[in-house]
Protein backbone atom coordinates (compact mmCIF):
# COMPACT_ATOMS: atom_id res chain seq x y z
CA UNK A 1 0.00 0.00 0.00
CA UNK A 2 1.52 3.49 -0.87
CA UNK A 3 2.71 6.14 1.84
CA UNK A 4 2.22 9.47 2.41
CA UNK A 5 4.85 11.75 0.55
CA UNK A 6 6.81 12.81 3.28
CA UNK A 7 7.65 16.56 2.95
CA UNK A 8 10.38 17.40 5.90
CA UNK A 9 13.52 15.61 6.95
CA UNK A 10 11.40 15.17 10.06
CA UNK A 11 8.57 13.36 8.36
CA UNK A 12 10.79 11.45 6.34
CA UNK A 13 12.34 9.38 9.25
CA UNK A 14 9.04 9.38 10.82
CA UNK A 15 7.69 7.45 7.53
CA UNK A 16 10.63 4.86 7.54
CA UNK A 17 10.03 4.26 10.94
CA UNK A 18 6.76 3.49 10.62
CA UNK A 19 7.28 1.47 7.67
CA UNK A 20 9.56 -0.50 9.66
CA UNK A 21 6.86 -1.05 12.33
CA UNK A 22 4.39 -2.32 9.26
CA UNK A 23 7.21 -4.78 7.83
CA UNK A 24 8.09 -5.77 11.11
CA UNK A 25 4.26 -6.75 11.98
CA UNK A 26 3.94 -8.80 8.43
CA UNK A 27 7.03 -11.28 9.28
CA UNK A 28 9.48 -9.22 6.79
CA UNK A 29 11.96 -6.13 7.13
CA UNK A 30 11.48 -2.55 5.69
CA UNK A 31 13.38 -3.59 2.58
CA UNK A 32 11.18 -6.27 1.87
CA UNK A 33 7.79 -5.09 2.15
CA UNK A 34 9.07 -2.38 -0.61
CA UNK A 35 10.47 -5.17 -3.08
CA UNK A 36 14.09 -4.47 -2.50
CA UNK A 37 16.90 -3.35 0.14
CA UNK A 38 18.73 -0.11 -0.40
CA UNK A 39 21.67 -1.49 -1.74
CA UNK A 40 19.33 -2.95 -4.69
CA UNK A 41 19.82 -6.55 -3.26
CA UNK A 42 16.78 -8.43 -1.35
CA UNK A 43 18.58 -11.70 -1.12
CA UNK A 44 19.72 -10.85 2.52
CA UNK A 45 16.05 -9.27 3.28
CA UNK A 46 14.26 -12.30 1.94
CA UNK A 47 16.48 -14.43 3.92
CA UNK A 48 15.70 -12.55 7.30
CA UNK A 49 12.22 -12.27 6.34
CA UNK A 50 11.60 -16.23 5.92
CA UNK A 51 12.87 -16.63 9.60
CA UNK A 52 10.99 -14.17 11.06
CA UNK A 53 8.01 -16.05 10.07
CA UNK A 54 9.51 -19.74 10.99
CA UNK A 55 10.10 -17.61 14.05
CA UNK A 56 6.50 -16.00 14.34
CA UNK A 57 4.74 -19.32 13.16
CA UNK A 58 6.65 -21.51 16.16
CA UNK A 59 5.30 -18.84 18.81
CA UNK A 60 1.97 -19.52 17.22
CA UNK A 61 2.37 -23.24 17.67
CA UNK A 62 3.82 -23.09 21.08
CA UNK A 63 0.06 -20.63 21.73
CA UNK A 64 -2.07 -23.53 20.66
CA UNK A 65 -2.80 -21.75 17.31
CA UNK A 66 -3.33 -23.95 13.99
CA UNK A 67 -0.85 -24.58 11.18
CA UNK A 68 -1.57 -22.72 7.86
CA UNK A 69 -2.53 -25.66 6.08
CA UNK A 70 -5.64 -26.39 8.45
CA UNK A 71 -7.15 -23.01 8.14
CA UNK A 72 -10.33 -22.84 6.13
CA UNK A 73 -10.41 -19.10 4.20
CA UNK A 74 -14.29 -19.79 3.42
CA UNK A 75 -16.35 -20.20 6.47
CA UNK A 76 -16.01 -18.31 9.91
CA UNK A 77 -16.99 -21.41 12.00
CA UNK A 78 -17.40 -25.19 11.64
CA UNK A 79 -20.42 -26.50 9.32
CA UNK A 80 -23.58 -26.79 11.57
CA UNK A 81 -25.48 -30.21 11.26
CA UNK A 82 -28.63 -28.62 10.72
CA UNK A 83 -27.28 -25.89 8.34
CA UNK A 84 -25.70 -28.83 6.30
CA UNK A 85 -28.76 -31.50 6.25
CA UNK A 86 -31.28 -28.52 5.03
CA UNK A 87 -28.80 -28.48 1.99
CA UNK A 88 -28.70 -31.78 1.55
CA UNK A 89 -32.55 -32.00 1.24
CA UNK A 90 -32.80 -29.12 -1.25
CA UNK A 91 -30.31 -30.76 -3.43
CA UNK A 92 -32.51 -33.93 -3.16
CA UNK A 93 -35.09 -31.56 -4.34
CA UNK A 94 -36.98 -31.36 -1.25
CA UNK A 95 -38.57 -28.05 -0.81
CA UNK A 96 -40.97 -28.21 2.29
CA UNK A 97 -37.55 -28.99 4.39
CA UNK A 98 -36.64 -25.76 3.29
CA UNK A 99 -39.64 -24.25 4.46
CA UNK A 100 -40.31 -25.73 7.37
CA UNK A 101 -36.33 -24.68 8.25
CA UNK A 102 -37.20 -21.05 7.64
CA UNK A 103 -40.28 -20.94 9.34
CA UNK A 104 -38.83 -22.86 12.83
CA UNK A 105 -36.73 -19.56 13.13
CA UNK A 106 -40.11 -17.59 14.30
CA UNK A 107 -39.78 -14.16 14.56
CA UNK A 108 -35.89 -13.88 15.49
CA UNK A 109 -36.06 -11.71 12.30
CA UNK A 110 -31.71 -12.26 12.40
CA UNK A 111 -32.24 -15.91 12.37
CA UNK A 112 -34.54 -15.60 9.74
CA UNK A 113 -32.62 -13.85 7.39
CA UNK A 114 -29.60 -15.69 7.72
CA UNK A 115 -31.66 -19.17 7.37
CA UNK A 116 -33.44 -17.52 4.33
CA UNK A 117 -29.96 -16.70 2.59
CA UNK A 118 -28.89 -20.08 2.90
CA UNK A 119 -31.76 -21.44 1.21
CA UNK A 120 -31.39 -18.80 -1.07
CA UNK A 121 -27.57 -19.38 -1.81
CA UNK A 122 -28.80 -23.52 -2.41
CA UNK A 123 -30.93 -22.07 -5.40
CA UNK A 124 -27.84 -20.95 -7.11
CA UNK A 125 -26.93 -24.38 -8.17
CA UNK A 126 -30.25 -25.96 -8.82
CA UNK A 127 -33.90 -24.11 -8.53
CA UNK A 128 -36.10 -26.71 -9.34
CA UNK A 129 -37.21 -27.32 -5.72
CA UNK A 130 -37.73 -23.56 -5.67
CA UNK A 131 -40.17 -23.37 -8.70
CA UNK A 132 -41.83 -26.56 -6.91
CA UNK A 133 -42.21 -24.27 -3.88
CA UNK A 134 -43.80 -20.97 -5.24
CA UNK A 135 -46.36 -22.98 -7.40
CA UNK A 136 -47.32 -25.14 -4.47
CA UNK A 137 -47.46 -21.63 -2.06
CA UNK A 138 -47.84 -18.91 -4.45
CA UNK A 139 -48.38 -16.42 -1.53
CA UNK A 140 -45.51 -18.09 0.68
CA UNK A 141 -43.54 -14.74 2.04
CA UNK A 142 -40.72 -16.97 2.60
CA UNK A 143 -40.67 -18.66 -1.11
CA UNK A 144 -41.10 -15.25 -1.86
CA UNK A 145 -38.08 -13.69 0.11
CA UNK A 146 -35.41 -17.12 -0.88
CA UNK A 147 -36.65 -16.54 -4.85
CA UNK A 148 -35.54 -12.54 -4.85
CA UNK A 149 -32.30 -13.32 -2.76
CA UNK A 150 -31.69 -16.49 -4.92
CA UNK A 151 -31.48 -14.26 -7.39
CA UNK A 152 -29.05 -11.63 -6.13
CA UNK A 153 -26.74 -14.62 -5.50
CA UNK A 154 -26.72 -15.69 -9.15
CA UNK A 155 -26.13 -12.26 -10.44
CA UNK A 156 -22.68 -11.97 -8.24
CA UNK A 157 -21.77 -15.34 -9.44
CA UNK A 158 -22.07 -14.07 -13.31
CA UNK A 159 -20.18 -11.14 -12.12
CA UNK A 160 -17.68 -12.97 -10.30
CA UNK A 161 -15.66 -11.64 -7.67
CA UNK A 162 -12.65 -9.78 -9.73
CA UNK A 163 -12.12 -5.90 -9.90
CA UNK A 164 -14.49 -4.29 -12.46
CA UNK A 165 -11.35 -3.96 -14.97
CA UNK A 166 -10.72 -7.89 -14.82
CA UNK A 167 -14.86 -8.03 -15.74
CA UNK A 168 -16.14 -8.57 -19.30
CA UNK A 169 -18.90 -6.54 -20.64
CA UNK A 170 -21.26 -9.90 -21.30
CA UNK A 171 -20.77 -10.56 -17.82
CA UNK A 172 -21.48 -7.07 -16.69
CA UNK A 173 -24.65 -7.42 -18.71
CA UNK A 174 -26.07 -10.55 -17.44
CA UNK A 175 -25.43 -8.95 -13.70
CA UNK A 176 -27.51 -6.10 -14.57
CA UNK A 177 -29.74 -7.95 -16.11
CA UNK A 178 -30.49 -10.72 -13.46
CA UNK A 179 -30.27 -7.75 -10.55
CA UNK A 180 -33.16 -6.15 -12.34
CA UNK A 181 -35.33 -9.29 -12.17
CA UNK A 182 -34.32 -9.70 -8.66
CA UNK A 183 -36.06 -6.12 -7.81
CA UNK A 184 -38.98 -6.87 -9.35
CA UNK A 185 -39.11 -10.53 -6.80
CA UNK A 186 -37.68 -8.05 -4.09
CA UNK A 187 -41.36 -6.20 -4.73
CA UNK A 188 -43.20 -8.89 -4.72
CA UNK A 189 -41.61 -10.48 -1.37
CA UNK A 190 -41.79 -6.94 0.10
CA UNK A 191 -46.15 -6.93 -0.47
CA UNK A 192 -46.03 -10.65 1.24
CA UNK A 193 -43.67 -9.53 4.52
CA UNK A 194 -46.07 -8.32 6.92
CA UNK A 195 -43.76 -7.31 9.47
CA UNK A 196 -40.77 -9.24 8.59
CA UNK A 197 -37.70 -7.14 7.38
CA UNK A 198 -36.28 -9.69 5.57
CA UNK A 199 -36.68 -8.81 1.93
CA UNK A 200 -36.30 -5.41 2.61
CA UNK A 201 -32.82 -6.41 4.30
CA UNK A 202 -31.84 -8.48 1.23
CA UNK A 203 -32.63 -5.71 -1.17
CA UNK A 204 -30.01 -4.11 0.55
CA UNK A 205 -26.96 -5.56 -2.09
CA UNK A 206 -28.75 -4.61 -4.84
CA UNK A 207 -28.71 -1.07 -3.71
CA UNK A 208 -25.08 -1.51 -4.09
CA UNK A 209 -25.33 -3.68 -7.44
CA UNK A 210 -27.62 -1.38 -9.40
CA UNK A 211 -26.45 2.25 -7.38
CA UNK A 212 -29.88 3.23 -5.64
CA UNK A 213 -30.16 6.95 -5.46
CA UNK A 214 -29.55 7.64 -1.68
CA UNK A 215 -33.46 8.58 -1.50
CA UNK A 216 -34.11 5.20 -2.90
CA UNK A 217 -31.70 3.68 0.26
CA UNK A 218 -33.11 5.84 2.57
CA UNK A 219 -36.90 4.68 1.47
CA UNK A 220 -35.66 0.83 2.14
CA UNK A 221 -34.04 1.79 5.27
CA UNK A 222 -37.56 3.72 6.67
CA UNK A 223 -38.94 0.25 6.35
CA UNK A 224 -36.73 -2.41 7.99
CA UNK A 225 -36.40 0.04 10.92
CA UNK A 226 -40.29 -0.08 11.03
CA UNK A 227 -39.55 -3.93 12.00
CA UNK A 228 -36.13 -4.39 13.30
CA UNK A 229 -34.06 -1.16 14.24
CA UNK A 230 -30.70 -3.03 15.39
CA UNK A 231 -30.67 -5.54 13.03
CA UNK A 232 -27.34 -6.47 12.35
CA UNK A 233 -27.39 -8.07 8.70
CA UNK A 234 -29.25 -4.65 7.90
CA UNK A 235 -25.90 -2.44 8.90
CA UNK A 236 -23.78 -5.30 7.40
CA UNK A 237 -25.06 -3.77 3.81
CA UNK A 238 -25.79 -0.51 4.75
CA UNK A 239 -22.67 0.60 5.58
CA UNK A 240 -21.10 -1.35 2.68
CA UNK A 241 -23.77 0.54 0.51
CA UNK A 242 -22.59 3.80 2.03
CA UNK A 243 -19.01 3.01 1.25
CA UNK A 244 -16.89 5.17 -1.09
CA UNK A 245 -16.43 2.45 -3.50
CA UNK A 246 -20.07 1.75 -3.53
CA UNK A 247 -22.70 4.87 -3.48
CA UNK A 248 -21.00 7.08 -0.82
CA UNK A 249 -17.55 8.55 1.00
CA UNK A 250 -15.87 7.60 3.84
CA UNK A 251 -17.58 10.16 6.38
CA UNK A 252 -21.12 8.67 5.04
CA UNK A 253 -20.27 4.92 6.04
CA UNK A 254 -18.49 6.19 9.22
CA UNK A 255 -21.69 8.61 10.14
CA UNK A 256 -24.05 5.86 9.44
CA UNK A 257 -22.09 3.00 10.90
CA UNK A 258 -21.85 5.20 14.53
CA UNK A 259 -25.73 6.18 13.91
CA UNK A 260 -26.62 2.51 14.54
CA UNK A 261 -23.76 1.81 17.28
CA UNK A 262 -25.00 4.33 19.15
CA UNK A 263 -28.57 3.48 19.29
CA UNK A 264 -28.01 0.07 19.77
CA UNK A 265 -28.52 -2.75 22.87
CA UNK A 266 -25.23 -3.40 24.33
CA UNK A 267 -24.98 -7.27 22.74
CA UNK A 268 -26.41 -6.28 19.68
CA UNK A 269 -23.04 -5.83 18.10
CA UNK A 270 -23.51 -2.68 15.79
CA UNK A 271 -20.53 -1.51 17.37
CA UNK A 272 -18.66 -3.42 15.13
CA UNK A 273 -19.72 -1.33 12.18
CA UNK A 274 -17.72 2.16 13.22
CA UNK A 275 -14.03 -0.32 12.74
CA UNK A 276 -15.68 -1.49 9.85
CA UNK A 277 -16.17 1.78 8.21
CA UNK A 278 -13.00 3.00 9.30
CA UNK A 279 -11.83 -0.49 7.98
CA UNK A 280 -12.95 -0.16 4.22
CA UNK A 281 -11.31 3.40 4.30
CA UNK A 282 -7.82 2.01 5.06
CA UNK A 283 -8.53 -0.44 2.53
CA UNK A 284 -9.43 2.08 -0.19
CA UNK A 285 -7.02 4.92 0.68
CA UNK A 286 -3.53 4.31 -0.62
CA UNK A 287 -2.09 7.19 1.68
CA UNK A 288 -3.03 5.69 4.80
CA UNK A 289 -0.37 4.31 7.26
CA UNK A 290 -2.28 2.10 9.42
CA UNK A 291 0.08 2.28 12.45
CA UNK A 292 -0.80 5.60 13.01
CA UNK A 293 -4.26 5.58 11.59
CA UNK A 294 -5.65 2.64 13.74
CA UNK A 295 -4.17 4.27 16.24
CA UNK A 296 -6.10 7.41 16.24
CA UNK A 297 -7.98 8.25 19.52
CA UNK A 298 -11.57 7.71 18.12
CA UNK A 299 -10.52 4.43 16.75
CA UNK A 300 -8.91 2.67 19.92
CA UNK A 301 -12.36 4.39 21.84
CA UNK A 302 -14.47 2.18 19.13
CA UNK A 303 -12.37 -0.78 19.59
CA UNK A 304 -12.60 -0.70 23.20
CA UNK A 305 -16.69 -0.46 22.48
CA UNK A 306 -16.88 -3.11 20.24
CA UNK A 307 -14.98 -5.50 23.08
CA UNK A 308 -17.52 -4.32 25.65
CA UNK A 309 -20.10 -5.45 23.26
CA UNK A 310 -18.58 -8.55 22.52
CA UNK A 311 -18.57 -9.01 26.35
CA UNK A 312 -22.28 -8.19 26.35
CA UNK A 313 -23.06 -10.53 23.29
CA UNK A 314 -21.46 -13.64 25.53
CA UNK A 315 -24.15 -13.23 28.09
CA UNK A 316 -26.81 -13.26 25.43
CA UNK A 317 -25.68 -15.31 22.20
CA UNK A 318 -24.02 -18.91 21.57
CA UNK A 319 -20.44 -18.36 21.24
CA UNK A 320 -20.64 -19.56 17.19
CA UNK A 321 -22.95 -16.63 16.55
CA UNK A 322 -21.53 -15.25 13.26
CA UNK A 323 -22.38 -11.64 14.96
CA UNK A 324 -19.94 -12.18 17.32
CA UNK A 325 -17.20 -14.17 14.99
CA UNK A 326 -17.01 -12.05 12.46
CA UNK A 327 -16.47 -8.89 15.29
CA UNK A 328 -13.76 -10.92 17.04
CA UNK A 329 -12.11 -11.13 14.13
CA UNK A 330 -12.14 -7.14 13.04
CA UNK A 331 -11.57 -6.47 16.48
CA UNK A 332 -8.11 -8.65 16.51
CA UNK A 333 -7.13 -6.57 13.58
CA UNK A 334 -7.60 -3.36 15.27
CA UNK A 335 -5.97 -4.54 18.09
CA UNK A 336 -2.61 -5.95 16.56
CA UNK A 337 -2.06 -2.69 15.20
CA UNK A 338 -2.36 -0.94 18.47
CA UNK A 339 0.12 -3.12 19.94
CA UNK A 340 -2.58 -4.60 22.41
CA UNK A 341 -1.17 -8.05 21.52
CA UNK A 342 -2.41 -9.82 24.55
CA UNK A 343 -5.95 -8.71 24.09
CA UNK A 344 -5.34 -9.25 20.36
CA UNK A 345 -4.47 -13.04 21.26
CA UNK A 346 -7.47 -13.73 23.03
CA UNK A 347 -9.46 -13.38 19.88
CA UNK A 348 -7.23 -15.43 17.91
CA UNK A 349 -7.65 -17.94 20.10
CA UNK A 350 -11.28 -18.17 19.83
CA UNK A 351 -11.79 -17.88 16.40
CA UNK A 352 -9.01 -19.55 15.01
CA UNK A 353 -9.39 -22.18 12.33
CA UNK A 354 -12.31 -20.39 10.31
CA UNK A 355 -11.13 -17.26 8.81
CA UNK A 356 -14.06 -16.74 5.83
CA UNK A 357 -13.99 -12.73 7.01
CA UNK A 358 -12.96 -9.22 6.86
CA UNK A 359 -9.83 -8.06 6.99
CA UNK A 360 -8.58 -11.29 5.92
CA UNK A 361 -10.46 -11.98 3.01
CA UNK A 362 -9.75 -8.30 1.53
CA UNK A 363 -6.14 -9.61 0.81
CA UNK A 364 -5.30 -11.34 -2.58
CA UNK A 365 -3.90 -14.27 0.04
CA UNK A 366 -6.03 -14.71 2.89
CA UNK A 367 -3.94 -17.08 4.87
CA UNK A 368 -0.64 -14.90 4.62
CA UNK A 369 -2.78 -12.03 5.89
CA UNK A 370 -4.44 -13.55 8.60
CA UNK A 371 -0.99 -16.26 9.72
CA UNK A 372 1.24 -12.59 9.44
CA UNK A 373 -0.78 -10.93 11.81
CA UNK A 374 -1.21 -13.82 14.69
CA UNK A 375 1.99 -15.04 14.67
CA UNK A 376 3.57 -11.56 14.84
CA UNK A 377 1.16 -11.35 17.58
CA UNK A 378 1.71 -14.82 18.98
CA UNK A 379 5.60 -14.14 19.31
CA UNK A 380 5.19 -10.32 20.82
CA UNK A 381 2.90 -12.32 23.56
CA UNK A 382 5.17 -14.88 24.29
CA UNK A 383 8.54 -11.74 24.17
CA UNK A 384 6.45 -10.03 26.55
CA UNK A 385 5.93 -13.28 29.32
CA UNK A 386 9.64 -13.77 28.65
CA UNK A 387 8.41 -17.46 27.43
Amino acid sequence: MARLIPLTVIAVCVYFWLKSRRAAKSGGSAATVSGASASGSSGSGSSASGASRKANAEAAARLGLLPADRLDTEEINPPSPEDAAVTEALRAGDWAAGAAYVEEAGRDWYERDRRISLVAEAAVEDDAWLLAWRRERPEDPAAAAVHASSLVYLAWEIRGSKQARHTTQEQFASFHRVLEEAREAFARAQELAGDDPTPFIDELPLAMGLGYPHEAFEAIWTEIEKRDPHHYSAYVSGVQYWCRKWCGSHEQALAFARRGADGARPGDMLTMFPLEAYFEQESYESGIEPQEFYNRPEVVAATDAALADLAAAEQLLDARDPRIVRTRHLVAWMLYWQDRYEEALAQFLLVDGFIGTRPWNYAGDPKARYTKVRDYTAAQVLKARGA
